[in-house]
């Protein structure tokens, strides 16, 4: 992938691709805010202001509305580490998505009205994805269960509906002004549009925005996990669910490919181990499935099971199960060259297919923007590992003695 990149005088890093194979672009702004950067008693607020930065800026009062009337369409996401704004429009309109995200990241514009009303929105997605959606609340209480101190141990959601009710306009101003500027930001775009043209809609648009003060992260490290942990909920749910989970490292870490790969020798598709193990074999799982959290911080592998049956000693032989599985991996010899070439190869289909796609594209340029690398260095870094390191990093991760485990139960 050929791209070019610049930096502003105010901080803001932007990488550009020319796809003329497209009559589109895509605009794409990372922050580098996520949940990890609230206040412990004031979570939610990132994703808040997900839902804010649409309710119209300082010299913008209907972001969508001047969208649409280009034709042009946007949408965003926020994690416990970033927060993602992205837009796309006909090439021959890109001025118009300059001039929008321009104009959310120099000033929103800050109203009671506007906050009472994205505040009610949130929350009524709180209570639909986490309270009243069966297993909804897993992500609170495993986060809980393996952090104690650092951020990650609440979701990006928020740790608790009341938080968000106790916002105010000061809050949203202090948190905006401390995080969402240029020099906490990446600005990438892909699509028919030239370098040249990105570098002077980029200096028109954004150029003039200042340097913002950008809140230091003050929070502790999170402390090794050094003994089983274990929760049992019970909830009104179909069957009972099991879900064990190792700390990992960290984004670009050693280590973190090769725990990207073991989940998916372990559960991506119908050739892997659990598929073919564990539901194929046997009536006591559902479904079975692996993954990891993907973090910029030290984060988690997931090793996740539907159960068919709710009764104690069911429940207990599927955690067993589940666990050895996965821990099997940590043996020497048993991870084969077929299956780890096969996991690389998904894995840069998956990356191939998706570059095919503008937006995609831009969204991870600004990524691999944000963590200091190359993109094109990513596929050959999996590619570089072998089945040893799988074994040892499967030896060092899959601990049962480290491990967090919740079980959730029909009531």
């Amino acid at each position: 992938m050929n791209n070019s990149s610049f930096t502003l005088g105010n901080g803001l890093r932007i990488i550009h691709n020319y796809d003329p194979a497209t009559a589109m672009v895509a605009v794409d702004v990372l922050y580098n805010v996520g949940a990890r950067d609230e206040n412990p008693q004031l979570t939610g607020m990132a994703h808040l202001f997900e839902h804010l930065m649409f309710a119209g800026s300082e010299n913008v009062p209907d972001f969508d509305g001047a969208l649409e009337r280009v034709g042009g369409i946007s949408n965003a996401w926020t994690s416990n580490d970033f927060t993602n704004f992205y837009d796309v429009a006909p090439a021959v309109n890109a001025e118009t998505l300059f001039w929008l995200e321009s104009d959310r990241m120099l000033s929103l514009s800050f109203s009671q009205k506007s906050l009472n009303v994205q505040r009610s929105v949130v929350i009524e997605e709180f209570k639909q994805t986490h309270l009243n959606r069966p297993y909804g609340d897993l992500s609170h209480h495993l986060r809980a269960l393996l952090y104690t101190v650092h951020p990650y141990r609440y979701p990006t959601i928020g740790k608790e509906i009341d938080h968000l009710r106790r916002v105010t306009l000061e809050d949203l101003k202090r948190f905006y002004f401390s995080h969402y500027a240029p020099n906490n930001a990446v600005l990438a775009v892909s699509g028919n549009l030239t370098s040249d043209r990105v570098k002077e809609l980029a200096e028109k648009w954004f150029g003039s925005i200042p340097r913002r003060d950008i809140a230091p992260r003050t929070y502790q490290q999170e402390p090794p996990v050094t003994s089983q942990r274990l929760e049992c909920l019970e909830r009104d749910v179909p069957r009972a669910m099991i879900t064990v989970a190792f700390p990992m490292p960290a984004y670009g870490r050693p280590g973190y490919i090769e725990c990207d790969l073991i989940t998916d020798i372990l559960a991506n598709g119908r050739s892997s181990r659990f598929y073919r193990e564990l539901v194929m074999q046997g009536d006591l799982f559902s479904d079975a499935d692996a993954s990891i959290s993907g973090s910029d911080e030290p984060g988690f592998l997931m090793l996740n099971g539907r159960l068919n049956r709710s009764d104690d000693a069911s429940v207990e032989e599927a955690r067993r199960v589940l666990t050895e599985a996965a821990c099997a991996l940590a043996e020497p010899g048993n991870v084969t060259e077929h299956e780890l070439t096969r996991a690389v190869n998904r894995f840069e289909s998956q990356s191939t297919f998706s570059s095919m796609n503008f937006l995609n594209k831009a969204q991870a340029l600004a990524m691999a923007e944000m963590h200091g690398e190359d993109i094109n260095s990513i596929v050959p870094a999996y590619r570089h590992v072998t089945t040893s390191d799988i074994t040892a990093t499967a030896a060092r991760i899959l601990d049962p003695a480290r491990s967090a485990t919740i079980e959730y139960l029909p009531r």
